[in-house]
Formats: structure tokens, sequence, C-alpha cells
């Protein structure tokens, strides 16, 4: 179709948000967190929202300048403590079934630069828990890049919006004749390859590339997911789009090896390049960087389990996001890029019956408990990964390629 332009292109970006990502139903209510630099956008996706069905949709506003306002003013006591209201209001949300849209797209990265590290990586712990079991309950949610100028900056050098939008639209399908639908068509692929995964009854997976060899054991029976997912009703939704991987949640007790992360990473408001970590007996125990490793350290050390991996996921060369030839700093974006392992929590939707079991059950299965959830990069070019199970070892990535 022609070139996506102005007002279309935002429409087209809050359509495909409403009706692929959360599939907004009928009366139902929807959250919207967003950045300030997200506006014009914000403001397409509540119209969408409403034209859906939406019963009710409030947003929820963040800011860099008063983030940096609350890691420079306030005590690291105060950033971590527990507001009982908030946790409230998630399990309300996850009892209402509401469905939650995140506009991503930092407007700047460096926010943080120069504030403790310690302060910068804080987070509210148990309202980060109530949050993620809300996500993992009957929440449907879904996370997508907005483009803004600062966002443009750490992509091109220069604040272009436009060329940003370009790679946006190519990468979320804007250009197709309906895109919800060429999401749910791709959705299907990923399902599939998904499926081809179960089958295999992998025991662990190994990625090895330049700097990286990480042999990852599984949890027995585990799922991998692909496109989306469906909620207790039977709605299907995306958490992420776009999305071109396929993921389970690994046994955290037994990654072995190095990984060179190929990627930037955007963490806490603080730009980590050249990102290289150790890993024995599933814990992260080296970790050095060519800029931003403190910040990486900080996440690290916030919680017992920040230091295990809670997820490892596949993506070939053929995803668009691949083939658009950037790096787009936005971890949503760039984990699609390439194959990626995360730090952090683990998603018990991994195995079977794994939302209903507590966390101390799930961590006694192998799950990962944790309030962060760190992804990076591994995968490009040269990337190749192997599994084993029952038929032996198979070959599923070579050379950035599906081969499975």
């Amino acid at each position: 179709m022609a070139t996506l332009g102005g007002m279309d292109r935002i429409q087209r970006f809050a359509d495909v948000v409403v009706r692929a990502g959360v599939n907004v139903q009928p009366g139902q209510g929807v959250i919207l967190r967003t950045d300030t630099a997200h506006l014009e956008i914000a403001r397409a996706v509540v119209e969408a929202a409403y034209a859906a069905g939406a019963g009710w949709v409030e947003p929820i506003w963040s800011d860099g300048p008063m983030r940096r306002s609350a890691v420079e003013h306030s005590s690291l006591e105060s950033l971590t403590s527990t507001r009982g209201w908030a946790v409230q209001r998630y399990q309300e949300w996850s009892e209402q079934g509401v469905a939650s849209i995140a506009l991503l797209g930092d407007p700047n990265p460096h926010i943080l630069d120069g504030t403790d590290p310690a302060k910068a990586a804080a987070n509210r712990s148990e309202e980060l828990r109530a949050w993620r079991e809300a996500m993992m309950g009957r929440l449907r949610w879904t996370a997508v890049g907005a483009p803004n100028p600062g966002w443009a900056t750490q992509v091109f050098g220069e604040p272009d919006t436009e060329r940003l939008w370009e790679a946006v639209a190519t990468a979320m399908r804007l250009d197709a004749e309906d895109p919800a639908a060429a999401w749910r068509e791709r959705a299907a692929t990923l399902a599939e390859r998904g499926a081809a995964l179960d089958a295999l009854e992998l025991t662990s997976i190994r990625y090895e590339g330049s700097g990286t060899d990480l042999t990852v054991g599984l949890i027995p029976g585990c799922l991998w997911t692909g496109g989306g997912l469906i909620d207790e009703a039977g709605i299907a939704y995306m958490p992420n789009i776009p999305t071109e991987e396929v993921f389970t949640s690994p046994d955290r007790s037994t990654a072995e090896g190095t990984l060179r992360v190929t990627k930037p990473l955007v963490l806490n408001g603080q730009l980590v390049l050249g990102l290289r970590l150790v890993l024995a007996a599933g814990r992260i125990v080296e970790v050095s960087a060519d800029s931003g490793v403190e910040a990486v350290r900080a996440q690290l050390e916030s919680d017992p389990g920040a230091r295990y991996l809670g997820e490892v996921s596949l993506v070939d060369r053929d995803s668009r996001i691949a083939r658009a030839g950037i790096v787009f700093h936005n971890t949503l974006f760039d984990e699609n890029a390439g194959c990626h392992v995360a730090w952090g929590s683990s998603f018990p939707f991994a195995v079977p019956g794994g939302l209903a079991k507590s966390q101390d059950e799930r961590a006694a299965l192998g799950l990962n408990v944790s309030t962060v959830h760190t992804d990076v990069v591994i995968g490009g070019e040269g990337i190749t990964v192997t599994g084993t199970g029952p038929k032996g070892v198979t070959e599923i990535i070579r050379d950035d390629e599906w081969v499975l």
C-alpha cells in the first residue's frame, strides 16, 4: 500500500494496539501506561479503545525528569517502601480483568546519568510482585514502542522522528492491508514453531556465537510460547507488538557458560554497551561492559532472584526487526531482532498449571522468582542454537536462520 503518513499512521498504530494487542472487549476497562512524550499517540489509543467498546480508559503518566527528581531527593527506603493502595489497585484490576497497554520508547536514556545507581535501580518489590501476578492472572496486556524525538536521536543521532516512524511502521506491519489480521497470521506461524519445540521434549538448549557459549537446562514438560497468549475466558491477545520470538522459562539453576550481548541495553535510564556475562550453576557470577555496567550490577543486587535467568528465547534473521538493519535502542524491538535471554522473573505459564501454583511451588519446579525481568540480545549473524532431548541433539537455528 502507499506510504503511510500523519494521523493515518498513528490511527493504524492505535488500531493494532487495541485490536491485536489487548483485544479490547465491549465494556472492558483499559489502563494506558505512557510517557508524557507520547501524548498524540496516547490520545489515538484512547480513542481506538473507546471505539472498540471500552467501558473506561485510565491513562497513567510517567516522565523522565520527574523520575530523576524522585531519585535525587528521595531516600532509598522511600523508593522501595510498599504502598498498600497500589497493591490493592493491581489486585482489583486483575479481578476485573482489565486490559493494560504500555507505550514504550525512552525519550532520554541518559536521564538518570550521574545519580546513585542503587537508587536508580530501586523498585517497590511488593508492588511489582502484585503487578506481575495481575499480568499472569485475568489481566490482558500489551507493550508497544511509540516513536518520539528522543528515541529517534538514540537510533539515528538526530531527532528524525519521521524516519523512526517508517522503521516502526514496517516492524509493526502497519503497511499491511489489515495490520491486525497480519499480526494474527504471524502469531499462528510463531505458535507452530512453539508446538514443534514442545514435540522435541528438550532438556536443554545451547547458544553458540561470537563471545557466547551458553547452555541452559529446561524444566521437564515446559511449554514454548510464540505469537500470543489466550486468557482464561478464551480471548487471544499479544503481550508484545512487534513479536518475532518463541520462548520459555528455563530451570533457574542450570545455566552454564558465557554470553555477549549484541544490542545496546537501556536500563533504568542508563545506556549499557558491550555487556558480557558469565553464568555458573544458573547464577550470573561475572559482569563486565564497555559502559553502564554499574546499572546492571545494581539491578542484579536488587533481589535474590535477579541473578538467575527467567527466559530463553529464539528469534531468527527472518524477523521484520532483523531485516530493518538498524539498532532500535529499545529492548521490545531489539529483542525481536535476535535470540535473547532474560535475567529475573520467570513466566509461570511456561509449565503446565503454573499459574495456579504458589510462588514456593513455582520455585520448587525450577522457575525463578524476582521483581525484575530484563531481556538482553545475544543473537545475530553467526548464532547457532541446538537443543538436546530424547531424540538427541537437534539443530534449531544455524547462522541466524531457523532450520528446525
